[in-house]
């Protein structure tokens, strides 16, 4: 007969508290390092330093990122060669190509973006005197320029705008090359020399109301080249873009205040233009808030342009015959 052999069970009853006197302790080499391995290959080092310098870039370093992703780039290239040829581990190795991979497409994409963007002769000089101290990046001048615009010309003579006849809904331009005249009923106002709006008083003060006649006349007093916008394309352009849309709002200000200047002083050539580009006047930027606070203080404009010259004398100077030249000036000064 068979008979069944039980093992004894050891039963802790509740409330029993073990001595931990006679506990068999584990042996500390079990679950620590007892003996070092030797220190690893010089490649494994260096790869290693590559990250800790990336790392420590300091962020406001022009290049930080390119640096970074480069250095990681090559960190990673060093342990491939490290576990393949002295570690022989195979997942090290996957892992540090598919983070190579990774970096590289980084680097090369960031390299891309900071390639040197050609920006046409034409419109160097326009970049360089009204875009570039504004800090507008080249891409973003490109994207300006490289669509829903053209450079056209005038030969001397040719009219660019007539007085109540040219629409002045249509397009914005910029003198590149050459020099405008601008009249108003056969009396001289002032000159347009390059790299300045031509119609930037109509382009601001149609913003509210459409479908108005240039109140000047514009002729080309050279051979004349400009660069023309049209005029609705680029108005949805500058919504998507806000910080151009600034900076137009800056550049077509100024652009009138300038103007403004030039009514007073219509013998200013383009050097003196130049200057007063870089430095505008105090009083002509005065001159423009008081117009414009008289001009919409009263519903009829010429009456504001009245009050505002009977108020300032440097502006009262400048024309001969009131009657005769308050609408143009009132229209060249942002109404």
């Amino acid at each position: 007969m068979n008979t069944t052999v039980m093992s004894p069970l050891t039963v802790t009853p509740l409330g029993f508290i073990p001595d931990l006197k006679n506990a068999t302790l584990v042996p500390f080499n079990e679950t620590a390092c007892e003996n070092w391995k030797e220190i690893h290959h010089l490649v494994f080092h260096v790869a290693n330093t590559c990250f800790a310098v990336g790392l420590v870039i300091p962020t406001t370093l022009n290049f930080h990122m390119i640096f970074l992703r480069g250095l990681l780039t090559i960190g990673c290239a060093l342990f491939i060669i490290w576990a393949t040829l002295y570690r022989c581990a195979l997942d090290i190795m996957i892992w540090n190509s598919v983070f190579l991979v990774v970096n590289l497409l980084h680097f090369i994409y960031l390299v891309y973006k900071r390639r040197p963007i050609k920006i046409e002769k034409e419109l160097s000089s326009l970049y360089k005197r009204m875009f570039e101290p504004l800090h507008v990046p080249p891409e973003l001048f490109q994207r300006l320029t490289g669509q829903f615009c053209n450079i056209q010309t005038l030969k001397t003579g040719q009219a660019y705008a007539a007085e109540d006849k040219t629409s002045v809904d249509d397009r914005l331009s910029i003198l590149l090359k050459g020099k405008m005249k601008v009249s108003y009923r056969g009396h001289f106002l002032h000159n347009i020399y390059p790299c300045a709006f031509i119609d930037s008083p109509e382009f601001r003060s149609t913003q509210m109301n459409r479908g108005e006649k240039f109140q000047v006349t514009i002729i080309a007093d050279d051979n004349c080249k400009f660069l023309c916008w049209s005029r609705e394309r680029l108005t949805y352009f500058l919504e998507s873009e806000p910080f151009l849309y600034e900076i137009f709002k800056y550049l077509i200000g100024k652009d009138i205040t300038n103007k403004l200047y030039s009514l007073n002083d219509p013998t200013l050539n383009d050097k003196a233009s130049k200057k007063i580009d870089r430095q505008p006047s105090l009083c002509s930027q005065l001159s423009v808030m008081q117009m414009r606070n008289s001009m919409a203080s009263t519903s009829d404009s010429e009456d504001g342009l009245q009050m505002f010259l009977r108020g300032t004398s440097s502006a009262s100077s400048l024309l001969t015959d009131p009657a005769e030249q308050l609408p143009s000036l009132a229209h060249r000064s942002l109404v």
